[in-house]
């Protein structure tokens, strides 16, 4: 009985489960990485630093992509971080106040 049950769940979900991954949705994502590696990098390192108060080190490993394709700009007097990929994609975060914390530059 357990056999039967299993294999009947296993034929069913089979279909939906190899589904999964294929289409176009993947293609389309794949042409914002750079774009959200650079605002993710950007409002996470500005997060890091001006509003958990780390030091710089310890947020530069916190945001490290894998492969590390943005750059790391941190302007403290103007409580900013900014970071480009590529040299074509680019974000900046600044802290905006203690209730905000740190948001992303249009």
């Amino acid at each position: 009985m357990k056999r039967t049950v299993l294999g009947v769940l296993l034929a069913a979900l089979l279909p939906v489960l190899s589904s999964c991954g294929s289409g176009t949705s993947r293609h389309k994502y794949q042409n914002n990485d750079l774009v959200l590696v650079t605002a993710y990098t950007a409002k996470d390192a500005c997060s890091c630093l001006f509003v958990m108060e780390r030091e710089e080190e310890f947020c530069r490993a916190f945001v490290k992509a894998d492969p590390a394709v943005a750059s790391l700009t941190i302007d403290r007097e103007k409580k900013a971080v900014e970071t480009s990929a590529l040299l074509l994609w680019g974000a900046r975060a600044h802290y905006e106040n203690a209730h905000d914390g740190c948001v992303l530059e249009p």
